[in-house]
């Protein structure tokens, strides 16, 4: 056993926050912590070592400060809202505009039929939440609508609309897709309504992960509703996104990528997520059942014959140095702090080249790219792109020519552009991104993760908190002085 880190984490049971090892052992990396009251404690963490080693390489400070009107306090987690001490600006927001769904997937603890309330906030009480987001010190610019099932809500539209106007420069609703696939101008309505991008919920290519995950199969459902998007135009597109339970739909991921191909002029996107185990778990089984990043790299090099290997992917904050570096030349303050953790997600670009992939990792040494970036001593936007364009041509991999004009013409528009349009006009029917994110859960809870987390939820109460201690924490003590403050709350 060779120990990497001390850290803090939560006790599964009793949720007391305590201290916690991260240690190396047999080539994997695992989080282990006792609590007095109840017990020892131990989870597979990162599920291969060497990867873990690669990606902690980018590990990223930034300058911290986030909120201005703040000082760091000794525990971010039990006080609740975002503090001084975060190191990562929002980059996601989230907002539960209700927790109606017309679901009732056994898995699901947010429904008001498993939770015994309605949570329903008004546009007004929507809007508020909107600001929160919008009044940080770094703007956040990407917003998702979440429940329950934002759908259900007939003035969806109009909060979309109102996102819009307040400066949210991409607009996402996540959905089980049910209702884009019963009424099929529903998808029209989005786009008029500004949404860019439909996270659709996809457990996988057959029957079998539906039934046990949602009760029923729901597959008809899903490729109905990407029917339905595609013929209303490029916008909204969508993005896969498959909950991984391990014997449940694991063995799918390279057929899931593989249906992403076949329906790459709507799918832009897959965004796996091993699933939290947000209940108790016996401890025995825990370590068999965990399905960690690691794992689904290794899922999805096997599946595919080795067309996307593990050295395809990166950890989120490989980026953090083109926005520190524009940051350099940035007046305004609004430029984000990405010092996200590596071990929060992993994600990859690929190229459709018929019915095969070719990574970007192929195609260009992307590391030796940002490294380059990185070590740039100029602040001038054009001297940095003439650096960049003399040295590309050294980091493009042989044979790989015809595919990186397309990189070179990225890395200029990030830098004139800005990321986010971008990455918008860098997507064609050739693009495919994959991406995963794993959430956490109190067994593999690690407070270094929390505070530099970069997806935020605006809550009832208009705080600003991380997407990991929000949910295995907060919901249902902000629910419930939500549900004691509107009488209505209980569902009829």
């Amino acid at each position: 056993m060779k120990l990497i880190n001390k850290t803090r984490s939560l006790c599964p049971e009793c949720m007391e926050i305590i201290s916690a090892n991260i240690i190396e052992e047999n080539g994997k990396i695992y989080i282990e912590k006792e609590c007095v009251k109840d017990g020892f404690f131990k989870d597979v963490y990162f599920g291969q070592a060497d990867i873990y080693y690669k990606f902690m390489n980018h590990l990223h400070n930034g300058k911290n400060n986030l909120r201005a009107d703040s000082e760091v306090k000794s525990n971010c987690i039990a006080d609740y809202e975002l503090c001084g001490g975060q190191k990562s600006s929002t980059i996601l927001g989230n907002i539960d505009i209700t927790n109606l769904c017309n679901y009732s997937c056994p898995i699901c603890f947010a429904n008001a039929q498993k939770s015994g309330y309605k949570i329903h906030p008004s546009i007004d009480e929507i809007s508020e939440m909107m600001d929160a987001l919008r009044n940080q010190k770094s703007p956040c610019s990407v917003i998702q609508f979440s429940g329950g099932e934002p759908t259900t809500r007939k003035d969806l539209f109009e909060i979309a609309k109102i996102a819009h106007e307040k400066g949210f420069v991409q607009i996402q609703i996540a959905t089980n897709g049910r209702i884009l696939a019963k009424d099929k101008d529903f998808a029209r309505k989005l786009w008029k309504a500004h949404v860019d991008t439909v996270y659709l919920q996809f457990d996988g290519v057959t029957p079998e992960p539906y039934i046990e995950a949602r009760g029923f199969n729901a597959l008809p459902e899903k490729i109905t509703a990407i029917e339905n998007l595609r013929k209303n135009g490029k916008i909204p597109n969508a993005v896969l996104v498959p909950t991984l339970v391990k014997g449940v739909n694991d063995h799918q991921i390279g057929n899931i990528v593989r249906f992403a191909l076949k329906n790459i002029d709507v799918v832009r996107g897959i965004v796996f997520q091993p699933v939290a185990f947000t209940g108790r778990i016996d401890k025995n089984e825990l370590l068999s059942r965990r399905f960690t990043i690691t794992d689904f790299i290794s899922s999805i090099e096997n599946q595919l014959g080795g067309q996307i290997s593990k050295e395809d992917f990166f950890p989120i904050p490989i980026v953090t140095p083109i926005f520190d570096y524009l940051k350099m030349n940035d007046n305004t303050g609004s430029l984000p702090e990405v010092n996200t953790h590596p071990a929060c997600g992993a994600w990859t670009y690929v190229f459709k080249d018929g019915d095969k992939f070719i990574p970007l990792n192929k195609i260009i040494s992307f590391e030796a790219v940002f490294s380059v970036i990185k070590n740039l001593k100029s602040t001038s936007k054009m001297e940095m792109m003439a650096e960049i364009t003399k040295k590309l041509p050294k980091l493009i991999r042989i044979g790989s020519f015809q595919y990186s004009h397309k990189i070179i013409s990225l890395i200029k528009d990030i830098i004139f552009m800005g990321g986010h349009k971008a990455l918008a006009e860098f997507h064609d029917n050739n693009v495919l991104f994959i991406g995963s994110m794993h959430f956490m859960d109190p067994y593999n809870f690690d407070c270094e993760r929390l505070e530099r987390c970069c997806i935020h939820y605006a809550t009832l109460d208009n705080k600003i908190v991380p997407f990991c201690s929000y949910n295995n924490i907060h919901r249902r003590q902000v629910e419930n002085d939500y549900i004691n403050k509107h009488n209505d709350s209980r569902p009829s």
